[in-house]
């Protein structure tokens, strides 16, 4: 007999739907309504009601359209994350200028596909979220890492920048001073573990790899997050790649 299938048994992958074309938004839950693992929980069609059904209905993963009424889907992305940080927001929109991206990045969004990506990438990509794993083509990982680029040689540039930074709002997605990249104030471990978040590795994952217990990982994820001023795990996994282009 052949052994159970472990996806058949696991608790589906809850889905809320975030888009503002009816046809689109519709033509996605289809999709994932044909696939076993998952099941649309909720659809919304501007980011206020993204919000409200996230805190009630409390998925896995947020498709997030970015360019919504009432609620951009970057203001949205940023207070689900606040309240709920173990939901996963994959950006699924048409927009690929390098603001836009860097700023849903910065929101706190783990994924981020255009709409012309392959159903496939599609489901692969939500699977991997449930994970704890994140998700960004070559294409849009270059464009965050431009900015971050660019805002730390602003930051390098400005007179005064400490003073200015400590001025702004505390709801700016613009990276501090800090967002540079510095590997000399991160331990052995450390480097290892963000190599390892780098390549798109869960907790759990890492924890086998490192013989770690998985709370030890998690704290160790949260001090790298500190030391390197990131806001979640996908710029971890940015800053490392730029690291590595830089050596």
């Amino acid at each position: 007999m052949d052994p159970p299938n472990a996806s058949a048994t696991a608790p589906a992958i809850r889905v809320v739907i975030a888009e503002d074309q009816a046809l689109v938004r519709r033509g996605v839950a289809l999709l994932l309504a044909m696939e076993p693992d998952m099941e649309v929980v909720g659809q919304a069609s501007n980011g206020v009601e993204a919000v409200d059904l996230a805190l009630l209905l409390r998925p896995d993963v947020v498709l997030m359209d970015l360019h919504m009424p009432v609620k951009g889907g970057v203001a949205a992305t940023r207070e689900i994350t606040r309240a709920l940080p173990g939901a996963q927001i994959l950006v699924l929109t048409t927009l690929d200028d390098d603001e836009t991206v860097f700023e849903a990045v910065r929101a706190g969004a783990h994924a981020y596909l255009l709409k012309d990506a392959a159903e496939d990438e599609l489901l692969e990509t939500i699977r991997a979220l449930r994970r704890g794993e994140s998700h960004l083509t070559p294409q849009i990982a270059r464009k965050v890492m431009d900015q971050f680029q660019r805002l730390a040689r602003q930051s390098m540039s400005e007179p005064f920048g400490e003073h200015a930074q400590a001025s702004r709002s505390a709801d700016s997605t613009a990276p501090s001073q800090g967002a540079a990249f510095a590997t000399e104030s991160l331990s052995d471990k450390e480097e290892k573990i963000l190599e390892l978040i780098a390549e798109g590795r869960s907790n759990r994952q890492i924890a086998q790899t490192l013989f770690l217990a998985e709370g030890t990982v998690k704290n160790y994820v949260s001090r790298i997050m500190e030391k390197l001023h990131a806001n979640t795990r996908t710029e971890l996994a940015i800053l490392s790649r730029k690291q590595r282009r830089a050596d």
